[in-house]
């Protein structure tokens, strides 16, 4: 069955060198249950909205099974919330995920999932720098993207909570048919 290994909310704000100064990549797992409304995790920090959030990306989903793969290719431990993730997940291939596919996660809250995740320089630079050189070419080619969600019910969740798939539309694209690349 596929869950809610953790949500998480920005840890804190980075400088970065992109127009807006700051990301709010830097995300942890939280304990407990929280609120999800239409701009995402209650107290979660979108510093780009125009790249990285708003209601059409309100949430980011990432699985446990593609972290795992990085972690290997990496070398190194990479918990929940590392690839700037609200959502990690385990169980559903988020991947073959259909444009305006809906999940129900716990009890209340319903995400439909709206386009893939497209890596920019900013996750390069938190992921190494010239460390991984290449960085946002390697992932994209990976196809290992996760999608992001868009809030239809909101209400609360917490690590543990099931996800179903409640809605897949007949002949919508699935995230990596629409994924152009970097």
């Amino acid at each position: 069955m596929a869950r809610l290994v953790a949500v998480c909310t920005v840890h804190q704000l980075r400088p970065d060198a992109s127009t807006i100064g700051v990301t709010a990549i830097d995300k942890r797992a939280v304990d407990g249950a929280v609120k999800i409304g239409p701009y995402g995790v209650y107290a979660d920090v979108q510093a780009d909205r125009k790249h990285h959030g708003g209601l059409d990306k309100a949430l980011y989903a990432y699985a446990e099974e593609d972290a795992a793969f990085w972690a290997s290719e990496l070398g190194r431990d990479l918990p929940p919330g590392w690839f700037g993730e609200n959502l990690r997940v385990e169980g559903i291939d988020v991947n073959a995920a259909l444009v305006g596919e809906r999940w129900q996660i716990g009890p209340r809250v319903v995400v439909e999932v709206t386009m893939p995740r497209t890596p920019c320089q900013t996750f390069a630079r938190w992921v190494g720098g010239d460390d991984e050189r290449g960085w946002v070419k390697r992932f994209s080619e990976a196809r290992r993207l996760g999608p992001y969600l868009r809030v239809v019910e909101k209400g609360r969740v917490q690590a543990g909570d099931g996800i179903t798939v409640i809605q897949r539309p007949d002949g919508a694209p699935s995230i990596l048919d629409i994924y152009r690349g970097p």
